[in-house]
């Protein structure tokens, strides 16, 4: 078994653990990362897809986390235009409601004033009856506040930070399954296995980091022989999909009798997204659906709202994920705390492990800012914080210049549809370029597959982003599979199998 020696080594290749491979190997520090199914095939791309203050959390007082996710809004929307965008939020209000006017007028002017908003519009008030944001809802609806927040493509802003960290030098493993780890002699040895061809590595390494999401338990107790780790709440949040509710870029936030809210939002053009539930799960993460009765949820909810109700003859896709919250003991899942908890552990020589709970897409890169500073006081630092001023792969434009990237795409290459063009900046920026190449027309660029999915984009996928199934490129790297019949669906799984198998370079 050949070894390889580094300095960190990460398990899981959700946003926790690629925005610390990055931020590490932007340092300097030799890093590899191990993640056993494909980037973000779990809870990083089963989020409701916000970048966010969260406005709700203000309810349960956790000051720190929202100031900290209102700074970081701007911050990433500079980092990755073409995958972050800012998104207006109108929240309905009628004499009566759930939470009294006041309380909603306090919690917008933290929101306001708590986090150095610069560029993102502050908070509004709308008369339902005259702004065309009433004209989908109930006309009891008369009033509501606007507020800010951000949008982001939460699996693309996963791999972009594997792509990232690959760049900068990490050893970067999907589908990759730790299966062992063990203090020897100073060091961490783990032993690791292809989970495609079966073959297994042997790693050295100064630090271990476990970021493993829903998995942070088991990698503990399986991986490590901590029988006893009881670290993470998992609370199941499910969303549908639905064809278009409503016309208009601004999104809807919702508040429910039983306290609880969901986000309705402007979804890939021609669909809506609804979300998000909050129950606690105790099955294996790698098995979660939504269930009927979530389905059921969610459907009145929002028809609560909507002048057409919501039923689920309206759904195309629905999604589920686990998200791994620490537990702090909270009585309902929707109060449990989204902050992030870093532990470390290891005394008296050993190895240090660097357990990684909670967290949100919003303070990913503080959460990976902070492990840095855990990480140069255990093993020694390497270079200072970087990513508050850096880009993403493809996002090297100004944050307001999406349509000027546009423009220009369609510019060098003018046989694409507008529709295609503003699709392919929106999920490569700058580096559509490098995925459309010389192409001179539509036909240079392949068989296409189903709407504008072509054989040139599949083969980017592949040989830069680790894309091995459709699956992958569907639902994490496009969302086209909203998009193509199954019988389009089959013809490019085939199209994958025949592939042979890559490394991203």
């Amino acid at each position: 078994m050949g070894q390889t020696h580094h300095d960190l080594f990460v398990i899981g290749g959700g946003i926790n653990g690629c925005g610390i491979c990055r931020d590490a190997a932007g340092r300097g520090y030799r890093v590899a990362l191990a993640e056993m199914g494909d980037f973000a095939s779990g809870t990083s791309s089963g989020a409701t897809k916000l970048i966010h203050g969260g406005l709700r959390y203000l309810e349960h007082y956790e000051f720190r986390l929202v100031r900290e996710s209102l700074m970081e809004r701007e911050v990433l929307w500079a980092m990755a235009p073409h995958i972050i965008w800012p998104l207006r939020f109108v929240l309905p209000y009628h004499k009566g409601g759930i939470r009294p006017a006041w309380l909603i007028r306090l919690g917008l002017f933290f929101y306001d004033h708590l986090g150095g908003r610069r560029l993102l519009p502050p908070t509004a008030v709308l008369d339902l009856r005259r702004d065309p944001a009433g004209g989908p809802l109930k006309p009891v609806f008369a009033k509501a506040f606007e507020y800010s927040d951000g949008w982001v493509d939460d699996a693309r802003l996963v791999v972009l930070n594997a792509r990232d960290a690959a760049d900068r030098g990490a050893l970067i493993m999907p589908r990759t399954k730790v299966v062992a780890a063990r203090r020897k002699n100073g060091l961490w040895e783990i032993d690791s296995c292809d989970m495609l061809t079966g073959e297994t590595r042997r790693h050295q390494a100064r630090m271990l980091i476990n970021a493993a999401g829903p998995w942070v338990d088991q990698v503990l107790r399986a991986a490590l022989g901590e029988t006893e780790a009881r670290h993470v709440r998992l609370v199941q949040g499910s969303h549908i999909v639905v064809k278009k509710k409503f016309e208009g870029p601004r999104a809807y936030f919702f508040q429910n009798p039983d306290n609880r809210i969901i986000f309705a939002i402007p979804y890939e053009d021609d669909f809506t997204l609804i979300g998000t539930t909050d129950r606690d799960y105790s099955g294996d993460p790698k098995d979660v659906r939504i269930s009927a009765e979530e389905t059921g949820y969610l459907c009145a909810a929002a028809s609560e709202y909507f002048n057409e109700p919501v039923t689920p003859d309206d759904i195309v896709w629905s999604y589920s994920a686990v998200r791994p919250l620490y537990d702090d003991g909270a009585s309902k899942a929707q109060e449990a705390t989204r902050d992030y908890v870093l532990q470390l552990e290891g005394k008296g020589g050993e190895a240090p492990l660097l357990n990684v709970f909670g967290g949100k897409l919003t303070t990913y890169r503080r959460l990976s800012e902070h492990a840095l500073e855990k990480i140069g006081e255990t093993i020694g630092k390497k270079g200072g914080p970087w990513t508050a001023s850096s880009h993403l792969p493809g996002g090297d434009f100004p944050v307001k210049g999406y349509a000027a990237e546009v423009s220009k795409l369609k510019t060098d290459y003018p046989f694409l549809a507008e529709a295609h063009a503003r699709r392919l900046v929106r999920r490569y920026g700058t580096r559509a370029a490098s995925l459309l190449g010389e192409a001179k027309s539509i036909v240079d660029l392949g068989h296409c597959f189903g709407s504008d999915l072509y054989e040139a984009e599949v083969r980017y996928l592949v040989r830069n982003e680790w894309a091995v199934t459709a699956q992958d490129i569907l639902w994490r790297r496009t969302k086209n599979g909203l998009y193509l019949e199954m019988d389009e669906v089959q013809k490019l799984e085939e199209y994958m199998a025949a592939i042979p198998a890559q490394v991203a370079g």
